[in-house]
């Protein structure tokens, strides 16, 4: 009954560059790109496996006044919408941050401010990753 870390992302002005940099510092592989040039990288086993991946988020101007790194987790044993209503109960709220409302993905802070997004994909659980 828990959420897992899927992703860490980072706005970043040159995703190229810092996935080469994360790539030699972990040994992480590049597991994806987007239309708009952001990167995701991770471990072999890729997303949903041993560790949470790093999605740069190509930001042509980065908010000084914001995070630049946020998590997204994903339900380990429930659907999104079952797993929502679980954190809304735990204290996090729903965030408005220019969403389209089309979005696979929940934008939530905690009970500090601090945003996060609940994703769709459900993963394993930790013990049960990679077995």
């Amino acid at each position: 009954m828990a959420c897992r870390i899927g992703e860490l992302v980072l706005d970043c002005r040159d995703p190229e560059l810092l996935a080469r940099f994360w790539c030699e510092v972990l040994d992480f592989v590049v597991l994806g790109t987007e239309d708009d040039g952001s990167i995701e990288i991770g471990a072999r086993d890729g997303f949903g496996g041993s560790q949470p991946t790093i999605f740069l988020s190509k930001s042509d101007e980065p908010d000084p006044h914001k995070p630049r790194l946020h998590i997204d987790v994903n339900a380990t044993d429930r659907d999104q919408a079952a797993e929502l209503e679980r954190l809304l109960a735990l204290g996090a709220r729903k965030a408005d941050i220019g969403q389209t409302g089309e979005e696979s993905w929940h934008v939530l802070q905690d009970p500090e401010g601090n945003e996060f997004c609940l994703l769709r994909q459900r993963i394993a659980p930790v013990s049960a990753a990679g077995s």
